[in-house]
């Protein structure tokens, strides 16, 4: 394991898309490493997420809240100064994919050993007490992955909840009455304060027990100019960020045990002209292959069921059968 250097940089965009250059281009193959990130206030939204429906748009814009797609699937978070980001990139393994515990498992150790009770519940948080504190999402190319999550030490609530168009049917499946009761910072659950630097160096002393001195990545300059290129050209971006989104006359949605997925069908004369399919899913594929697949064919449950013969939706969605992904977009 080694600890990439971020230079303390707060900038979202370019914070992920450092994130994203490692996992695409560092050596995996005898090598795992960890990286840390604070961010300014930002909305990181979910790769499949529609971003327009996520946020509080006139709350983002009054209070100058940059909003930024990642590459992993999941939820909409909110970040600040308070909030700390970890990134755990390594060589992909189908043991490690949809394994958070595995790389919670060190955060959870951490917090265990500064007198608080998490733990890794529900499908990718950490949370104490029935509270969220830490969301978690995963990202594969199938040769390198990463799996990263937040850590809300101190970060403030009321921005959380007013920055973020949560869905009703969310909090109806967690059995809570709102984001305010959901949420919480760590630093409710702490005797003493602590900075959030020296947070994250309790979680790098976890991790590096074992290591005599603490083993650094420095990126080189040419690296870091590929940071930053990346950052311009995909970070920044309107198209990257919110994209447009497509017309419709059919709208499917449902909750499943794995995630929101949401289905903008244009049907005309029968057959399906352009599909989209929005949500908070962990699946790791480009959903793109779907919409692609299927348009142009008649909208019905035979004909699309017989295009999905040879697809593995886990891989795009989450563990849902042929049979229920095809009666959710047809009935």
């Amino acid at each position: 394991m080694k600890l990439i250097d971020n230079k303390d940089i707060h900038d979202p965009a370019i914070n992920l898309a450092l994130e994203e250059y490692c996992v695409r281009n560092f050596d995996m193959e005898n090598e795992m490493y960890l990286l840390f990130y604070i961010n300014d206030p930002s909305i990181i939204i979910g790769k499949h997420q529609n971003t327009i429906e996520e946020i509080n748009k006139d709350y983002v814009d009054k209070n100058g809240i940059k909003v930024v797609r990642r590459i992993s699937g999941g939820g909409a978070v909110y970040h600040d100064r308070g909030n700390l980001n970890f990134s755990f990139i390594t060589k992909y393994s189908p043991e490690f994919f949809h394994n958070f515990e595995k790389f919670t498992r060190p955060v959870v150790e951490t917090l265990n050993s500064m007198g608080v009770k998490a733990e890794l519940g529900g499908r990718n948080d950490i949370t104490v007490d029935g509270r969220k504190i830490s969301g978690n999402a995963q990202f594969t190319n199938l040769k390198s992955m990463f799996s990263h999550g937040t850590l809300l030490l101190d970060s403030r609530i009321e921005d959380v909840v007013q920055a973020l168009n949560v869905k009703a049917d969310k909090i109806e499946s967690k059995g809570v009455k709102s984001v305010r009761s959901r949420v919480a910072n760590i630093s409710e659950f702490l005797k003493e304060k602590i900075s959030i630097e020296d947070f994250r160096q309790k979680i790098i002393d976890m991790v590096f027990k074992e290591f005599d001195t603490l083993p650094v990545v420095n990126l080189s300059d040419a690296q870091w100019i590929e940071v930053m290129k990346l950052s311009e050209t995909k970070y920044r971006t309107w198209e990257w960020n919110y994209g447009r989104s497509p017309e419709f006359n059919i709208k499917k949605v449902n909750r499943f045990n794995f995630g929101q997925i949401d289905a903008r069908i244009f049907v005309k004369d029968g057959k399906i002209q352009n599909i989209k399919f929005f949500g908070d899913f962990l699946g790791y594929g480009d959903s793109e292959d779907i919409e692609k697949l299927l348009t142009g064919s008649n909208y019905k449950e035979e004909e699309i069921s017989g295009l999905l013969d040879d697809i593995d939706l886990k891989y795009y969605f989450g563990n849902i059968s042929k049979k229920d992904f095809t009666n959710f977009i047809c009935n």
